[in-house]
């Protein structure tokens, strides 16, 4: 029942936003399946805690502060397959920027995902969605369907980008290095004006 559930939710969801707030790119040198959403109308990401394939806890709202990439796999998954090599370059290309990867594994059993991360060598957690329960939490935004995807939260708790399908290596370098500077150009105008 859930299941069917979860396929009509994915049926009736839309993959791109009709919202004047986000930026659609697709088209020769940008990524396919990019949105990005301006600074002030990035929407809220959804609350998101539960346990990993490592059968730890894990509560983004312990990450508020850091730029966060939440990448949406299943070692079952080809693109995911491709992709993890330039996430796992891109997570530690990033860390000292303040910015943390977690990933949702989703439709997966445990040794298959414990295996994925061994075998690519991920470090970072993945919040177990073996029934994609924490994928319904983003309203459509990711839809159930899109595996693999990758959405960019800001310091703010915000959804500031994502990406619908495998991402690359330049795409999401360049979006993480753009965001986690935005963040530190706000941050330092903050301080800035708190000292005058």
């Amino acid at each position: 029942m859930i299941a069917a559930a979860l396929l009509l939710a994915a049926c009736g969801t839309s993959t791109t936003s009709g919202s004047s707030d986000a930026k659609q790119a697709a088209g020769s040198g940008t990524q396919q399946g990019l949105t990005q959403y301006s600074a002030g109308k990035r929407p809220k990401a959804p609350r998101l805690s539960g346990e990993t394939i490592t059968e730890d806890r894990l509560d983004l709202a312990d990450l508020r502060g850091k730029v966060i990439v939440l990448n949406v796999w299943g070692s079952w998954c080809a693109p995911c397959r491709a992709e993890a090599p330039d996430l796992k370059k891109v997570s530690e290309e990033t860390y000292d920027l303040g910015v943390r990867f977690v990933g949702i594994d989703t439709r997966d059993n445990d040794a298959a995902a414990r295996a994925f991360e061994r075998n690519y060598g991920i470090t970072y957690p993945s919040f177990r969605d073996p029934d994609g329960k924490l994928l319904l939490r983003f309203n459509g935004r990711i839809p159930l369907s899109a595996v693999p995807s990758t959405v960019l939260i800001d310091r703010d708790g915000r959804i500031a980008a994502r990406v619908i399908g495998a991402t690359t290596y330049t795409t999401l370098s360049e979006l993480v290095k753009d965001l986690a500077a935005e963040e530190a150009e706000k941050a330092e105008k903050n301080s800035g004006g708190a000292a005058r």
